[in-house]
């Protein structure tokens, strides 16, 4: 695929600290920033550093087994994202309480464990926080736990894992047109009337939405619109099949908080993890391997793009 290549070279412009400099003073001139000019000399090299050593993580990643995997793409991620809040944030890291992870999983139960029924709570400091305040003002999820599952099956190209092994129907897709059809499966599913799903999309999606006269709901583009989500091989788009606060959250907030809570079980749950990854007794190790090859594609292309949108 030519898009997953091209954002790999896309990071190798910034190798240059001429260029990188120009960019940030771009941004922080875009912000009204007072210190342009000495905060983008000063943060080039960091923004430069922070980008090379998370494309270092994930080539590494893909060369690695799946027990180590989990690890070395969290850090992978999170090194693109401090990239992306020197962009938005010219003092970052300000104070000690934006270095933390921002996010907490539970305490783990040894006996009975299961992935999916797991969840992770966001903290009021940390990079998480800071990160998804800067880029997509969302302040309401500070305080928020989130369970495995309902993260995971918002992610579309995980739709056929979750229908396989737990008839879990987790996506209503629009056509190649981007046009959702309101017929009888999504208005029993969502136990609504037409009416009142009509009323509970409106609620949802942006005005750049609109009813056709085949009324189906268009979609302006082949983009993310919360709570539609994006199929990154099909380019398609589709409604997730649950109602709940998870659904407000962008998707590059999704893959932060699995990949989180992966890499705390595979760094401090060894038990656990290795007998998941050996004996394979339930459906936890299909699901959890299936989004380990998606998010190694995925996430970069997702973190990347809001990089490119601000050249």
């Amino acid at each position: 695929m030519n898009e997953l290549r091209q954002h790999w070279d896309f990071i190798h412009y910034f190798q240059s600290a001429e260029y990188s400099q120009k960019f940030l003073k771009k941004c922080y001139e875009q912000m009204g920033s007072s210190q342009t000019e000495s905060k983008s000399y000063d943060n080039c090299y960091p923004f430069m550093y922070y980008l090379e050593q998370g494309e270092l993580y994930y080539r590494q990643a893909m060369q690695s087994p799946i027990s180590l995997q989990p690890i070395l793409l969290f850090y992978g991620y999170i090194h693109f994202i401090k990239a992306i809040v020197l962009t938005e944030d010219p003092l970052y890291p300000e104070t000690t309480t934006v270095l933390a992870h921002g996010i907490t999983s539970r305490k783990r139960k040894k006996q009975q464990y299961r992935f999916l029924q797991d969840e992770v709570k966001v903290q009021k400091n940390g990079l998480f926080s800071h990160f998804s305040n800067l880029v997509f003002h969302v302040k309401h999820i500070v305080g928020e736990k989130y369970k495995m599952e309902d993260l995971l099956v918002q992610i579309p190209e995980l739709e056929e894992v979750f229908h396989v092994l737990l008839k879990k129907k987790t996506m209503f897709w629009f056509n190649p047109q981007h046009e959702l059809i309101i017929d009888e499966s999504l208005l029993s599913h969502f136990h609504m009337s037409e009416s009142l799903l009509k009323q509970y999309l409106n609620e949802k999606v942006t005005e750049e939405f609109t009813w056709n006269s085949d009324n189906a709901l268009q979609a302006p583009n082949a983009q993310e619109h919360l709570p539609i989500r994006w199929h990154f091989h099909k380019n398609k788009l589709a409604l997730p099949g649950i109602r709940n606060e998870a659904t407000t959250i962008p998707e590059v907030l999704i893959h932060y908080a699995i990949l989180y809570n992966l890499s705390m079980i595979a760094r401090y749950e060894t038990e656990w993890w290795v007998e998941l990854l050996k004996n394979r007794t339930n459906e936890d190790y299909p699901i959890i391997n299936t989004f380990i090859n998606v998010t190694t594609e995925k996430a970069p292309y997702l973190l990347l793009k809001l990089l490119k949108d601000k050249m």
